[in-house]
């Protein structure tokens, strides 16, 4: 497993919690595979259109029929999934907010959920051999035993899209209770400390499907 999809979508910057804990995952993933290569896609940066109408004419046309028009609509969605299909690993690294995941990173499962692509028509799913590792920050803590594990919506949306295309063998780290960082209670150092473990452990298991 060689080759590392990092997915980002937070907006704070270094202030951003998943956004460290993608640091760390990508350092203790490099220090496993010193020749694997990471490849970054930073929602904030690429600023993902939401599906539109002409999207929508231009992914219900058999690629054979679709005009050069047609062709652009679906250029960038068409580089995410390539991107997709070349990783062995996949990091979804997200904040949560209000209960599910940002807009952008479900304007990216929009682009890369696609027929014939990464689904087959008869709804299998093509994007298999693969791992996947969610790194999720919240304000609130959804783990087991939790009063409001009911509303841990992101992590089963995540899942759940995941498993559609093929994806079966998923790792959740939960960075829940976050918001203590923001109110000063804990500082960033403390909280990622508590992280560290089960993110390197992540970072160094092979996908399931390959062992």
């Amino acid at each position: 497993m060689n080759k590392l999809l990092v997915v980002q979508t937070s907006p704070r910057g270094e202030n951003s919690i998943s956004r460290h804990m993608t640091r760390c995952f990508v350092q203790a993933w490099q220090a496993a595979r010193p020749r694997g290569e990471v490849v970054h896609r930073d929602l904030v940066e690429t600023k993902l259109p939401f599906v539109t109408g002409p999207w929508l004419q231009a992914y219900f046309t058999p690629p054979a029929q679709q005009s050069v028009e047609m062709k652009e609509e679906l250029r960038l969605s068409d580089e995410l999934v390539a991107e997709l299909l070349a990783a062995d690993h996949i990091v979804i690294s997200t904040p949560i907010h209000n209960y599910n995941v940002p807009a952008s990173l479900k304007a990216w499962v929009d682009h890369i959920v696609r027929k014939g692509l990464t689904l087959g028509f008869e709804g299998q799913g093509l994007v298999t051999g693969k791992k996947a590792t969610l790194l999720l920050a919240s304000g609130g803590v959804y783990t087991e035993g939790s009063p409001i594990r009911s509303r841990d919506i992101a992590t089963q949306y995540l899942r759940l899209i995941l498993n559609v295309i093929g994806v079966d063998d998923v790792t959740v780290v939960a960075g829940g209770g976050a918001k203590a960082v923001d109110l000063r209670e804990q500082t960033m150092d403390a909280f990622l400390a508590k992280l560290r473990p089960d993110i390197e452990h992540a970072a160094a298991i092979e996908s399931a499907v390959l062992q």
